[in-house]
């Protein structure tokens, strides 16, 4: 036990054993500066100066913008950055996608490249793909009926019914014989109207031209995009009034009627009805004669 004491006790005194510090003048040896210390001293003061070290290296990297000149730390303004660009990035990738299926739209209306199956929004899941030619497409009784009914309000009420249907009145692009109707299963998504050379076709509602241009197939073709997403398009017109990017208003004379393209059998309106990327039935909302 003595001897752990003794041991103790020189631990001790070596730790309050008191020092002189000394700078002298290496010349004249003349003392400049003297500091008595000892251990212990010295390693309280080396002690709270590291403690003070961590507490301000931690403040300033914790609240202090210092913390942005550190490798590894990234700025405010970067992260800012960073996630303005994220979130334009995404927006940009939505913009294209719905870019992408509206010039898809565009391409199935110049080539008429429809699937059936995917006339009705309902169906566009479906697994299997509906076979036209074996649908009973003749009308029930009670569908008869109800097809006289709405006849009827029609020749009193068109433009309400039209409004109720598509959200817009939609003006009459000419007057004539329809010739051959709006058929899903003769895969015939628009109205033909047999009308006399030279006449005047209207745009159905204002609106502006993202087409107007020959084809090969269809002749001159004239294309315009109107409110909630409807398109209206005009074939084998004998000469166009109206370019792309104009504006139209409802009424306005946009081509000539005449028989231009490969597939014209004659002076006619091909008339088309586009409703976000799907053909609808022009004669539910216009009446042609």
């Amino acid at each position: 036990m003595s001897k752990k004491r003794l041991k103790r006790q020189r631990i001790k005194n070596k730790l309050f054993t008191k020092n002189r510090l000394v700078i002298l003048n290496e010349d004249t040896f003349e003392e400049i500066f003297s500091l008595r210390l000892t251990l212990m001293n010295v390693f309280v003061v080396a002690t709270v100066g590291a403690v003070l070290i961590i507490f301000v290296t931690t403040y300033i990297i914790a609240f202090t913008p210092l913390r942005e000149y550190i490798p590894g730390y990234a700025s405010s303004k970067l992260k800012k950055d960073a996630t303005e660009l994220a979130l334009k990035s995404d927006s940009l990738t939505n913009a294209l996608r719905k870019n992408e299926a509206y010039i898809s739209s565009i391409r199935k209306i110049l080539t008429g490249d429809v699937d059936y199956a995917r006339l009705n929004k309902d169906s566009i899941t479906a697994a299997e793909t509906v076979d036209v030619s074996k649908l009973d497409m003749e009308p029930g009784g009670e569908d008869l009926k109800l097809r006289r009914e709405v006849a009827q309000e029609d020749k009193y009420n068109l433009f309400e019914q039209a409004s109720s249907k598509a959200g817009a009145v939609l003006f009459s692009p000419v007057k004539g014989i329809v010739t051959e109707p709006y058929s899903v299963r003769n895969r015939h998504y628009a109205v033909d109207i047999a009308l006399a050379k030279n006449t005047p076709i209207k745009s159905v509602a204002s609106g502006s031209v993202i087409f107007a241009d020959w084809t090969p197939t269809n002749g001159n073709v004239i294309l315009l995009r109107h409110n909630d997403g409807l398109i209206s398009v005009y074939k084998h017109c004998e000469s166009l009034t109206a370019e792309q990017g104009d504006k139209v208003k409802t009424g306005e004379v946009i081509a000539i009627a005449g028989s231009s393209g490969e597939q014209s059998t004659g002076i006619h309106l091909h008339f088309e009805l586009w409703k976000d990327g799907y053909p609808i039935d022009p004669s539910q909302f216009i009446a042609f004669e």
